[in-house]
């Protein structure tokens, strides 16, 4: 690979210059922050709910009082970590990591009026750069993030410094459809239905233009796997679910 070619990103279908990724999808997210959540109902038919349901059973909360920290990469609105806190037992608690400033607001409002603040911490950062000790996390969750992080590989790493030894690393992305014909359909849906259900219910199309070409984009789940063993993860797999329109991977720091 050239030089020229690792300072670029992709950005949806397009190259860009890979210092420029982080506002464009900076910008996309406070765009659609507010809806988010609804919005994530209306695509995915509510599945993104059973989706949610299989990372929560595999970060696996204690039910007792032990202690338990987990970490949610790019989980701003909170959807995960308030599943995973009212799983787990009194031990557990969760820090909320996102660069998007927008999604932490709507974390936090939510997390009050559910009355689970006691237990999290919201942290404004990039998830390349961590601003967390090493080896302090049981768990680090992320769904739907990392596609959007313009260096996977320094992701992958940084989740790896901060999990304590036997802690898991479990992602939730989208993947290939896996399915002769749904394939078809699925891209039928994605490129036409998601945008116009974004222009109605947020007034912005291209921020979910942008959100399906980027799962194109995205490594296939076999080459996504390989990263993670490169970051040093153990015991890596993947389960695809839906026929493939999403995979759960997991790894461990072993």
């Amino acid at each position: 690979m050239s030089e020229h070619a690792r300072d670029e990103a992709d950005f949806g279908f397009r190259r860009i210059p890979l210092d420029e990724k982080q506002d464009l999808v900076d910008g996309v997210f406070h765009s659609v922050a507010r809806r988010y959540d609804l919005m994530n109902d209306l695509m995915s038919a509510g599945l993104h709910r059973a989706w949610k349901s299989a990372l929560v059973t595999a970060i696996n909360p204690p039910k007792n009082d032990r202690d338990f920290q987990l970490l949610d990469v790019a989980g701003g609105t909170g959807d995960i970590a308030f599943r995973v806190i009212e799983a787990g037992g009194a031990g557990t608690t969760a820090t909320i990591l996102d660069i998007n400033s927008g999604m932490l607001e709507v974390g936090r409002e939510r997390a009050q009026k559910r009355g689970l603040d006691y237990a999290l911490t919201f942290v404004e950062a990039n998830a390349e750069q961590l601003p967390l000790p090493d080896r302090s996390f049981d768990a680090y969750s992320i769904a739907f993030g990392i596609r959007n992080v313009p260096r996977i590989d320094a992701a992958l790493r940084e989740a790896y410094r901060v999990l304590k030894p036997g802690g898991h690393f479990l992602c939730l992305e989208f993947s290939a459809v896996d399915v002769p014909g749904f394939d078809k359909i699925y891209d039928l849906y994605s490129f036409n239905a998601i945008p116009a259900i974004g222009r109605a219910v947020t007034g912005d199309a291209e921020s979910y233009r942008y959100l399906v070409e980027s799962i194109r984009q995205f490594p296939k789940p076999g080459a996504f796997a390989t990263m993670m063993k490169e970051a040093g993860f153990g015991r890596v797999s993947y389960t695809r679910m839906s026929g493939g329109i999403v995979a759960l991977h997991s790894g461990w720091r072993l």
